[in-house]
């Protein structure tokens, strides 16, 4: 299975009223379950390991680590690639220490060919970006962290 054919199951399942999916092709399976934070991905052993079925479980074990509570979170809307600035060489949205309102754009996130704006929904300054730019990230990954 073809990456982008990966990544076009899991966005219509984000984008679909269903809770779980189950999809196998040969010896290929993908698992989606919505509200566990989980994604699995099982591909056979003859694959490379940095596969995108890897950059899947990694992001997913980022996003499963402990927030600290009193900042408040922006979460990725969807699936995609997470970018920091409008362009390659331009400056990033925003930097940590970088004071933010609410509304303002914050990244962009790539996902079948159509850049989707990050903005806060907060006011506040950027404590912590939690994403590399050019990141696979999935829907509901925290990205930034705002005090």
């Amino acid at each position: 299975m073809e990456v982008n054919n990966i990544l076009k199951i899991i966005e219509a399942f984000e984008n679909s009223s269903v809770t779980e999916l189950d999809f196998q092709e040969g010896n290929q399976k993908i698992s989606l379950r919505k509200n566990s934070r989980q994604v699995v991905v099982e591909q056979p052993d003859v694959l490379a390991k940095n596969t995108v079925a890897d950059a899947i479980l990694v992001t997913n074990n980022q996003a499963a680590k402990e927030s600290n509570s009193n900042l408040n979170v922006i979460k990725a809307p969807l699936v995609g690639t997470f970018y920091a600035a409008k362009g390659v060489g331009e400056q990033p949205f925003v930097s940590v220490g970088d004071q933010v309102k609410k509304g303002q754009v914050v990244a962009i996130i790539e996902a079948m060919k159509l850049m989707n704006e990050v903005v806060s929904e907060y006011d506040g300054v950027v404590e912590e970006i939690l994403v590399e730019n050019e990141n696979l990230v999935e829907y509901g990954q925290e990205l930034f962290r705002i005090k």
